[in-house]
């Protein structure tokens, strides 16, 4: 799957399921002062991961995420 098509899905269920405004989504937004993520919405995320992808994320995935370009690299590296 290219990398585009893995940011416009993540975009747009960021945007119907959590009620993001779409200019509040960008590559250097921060997952939880930005975007207002909570933990109860990363379980929320992790369920939309892997219906709309069919990869498992863990706990131990979102280490290393921060900013919204984070997520969609981990996304793109699960993929492959």
């Amino acid at each position: 799957m290219e990398k585009e098509v893995i940011i416009e899905k993540i975009n747009d269920f960021l945007i119907d399921e959590f009620e993001v405004e779409s200019e509040d989504i960008t590559p250097s937004a921060n997952l939880k002062e930005t975007l207002e993520l909570d933990s109860l919405d990363f379980v929320d995320l992790v369920v939309a991961i892997e219906s709309n992808f069919g990869v498992k994320l863990v706990g131990d995935d979102f280490i290393n995420v921060t900013t919204l370009q984070d997520f969609y690299n981990l996304i793109e590296n699960k993929l492959k």
